[in-house]
């Protein structure tokens, strides 16, 4: 996997984006609970900002949290996902966005599964786009391929 890879956030990526897309990577905003396109989504792949294209999340670490939004418990590469405080709502969390586009994708908390990493990275859908995992050499993401056979190697 490539981290050092800089993707960008252009004018033109910018202006693609639906309304919600846009309230919610540009300004941090959250699609209501239960409405999200990849909510319920099992198809296996990968999750990229709907920005940039940095690869985000792998469908291999999605799971049901439970909360009305998709939930992994780890990022692909860690660099692609900033941390940063969120005080807002009058509690404090702590937002994730993307290194290169800069958009805002949701919030990790520390319940997720405890087997895994104990993270419930919650992101919200109009900050993804899917790449099904027959389209991600196609796409420039063949080096993430990797991914899946060492899953399929633990079952």
């Amino acid at each position: 996997m490539d981290s050092t890879k800089i993707y960008k956030k252009t004018d033109a990526d910018i202006a693609r984006l639906t309304p919600e897309q846009y309230r919610v990577t540009q300004e941090s905003g959250t699609e209501g609970p239960g409405t999200g396109e990849y909510t319920d989504h099992k198809e296996r792949g990968i999750y990229v900002d709907v920005v940039s294209g940095e690869p985000l999340f792998a469908s291999s670490d999605k799971y049901e949290s439970g909360c009305g939004w998709p939930s992994f418990t780890r990022p692909i590469v860690s660099d692609h996902v900033v941390e940063l405080s969120d005080d807002s709502h009058g509690m404090r969390r702590v937002e994730v966005r993307s290194r290169d586009g800069d958009s805002h994708l949701g919030h990790v908390f520390p319940d997720g599964p405890k087997e895994e990493t104990g993270l419930r990275y919650c992101i919200n859908s109009a900050s993804l786009r899917f790449i099904a995992i027959e389209d991600m050499a196609d796409e420039g993401y063949g080096d993430l391929l990797k991914l899946f056979e060492r899953a399929e190697e633990a079952v």
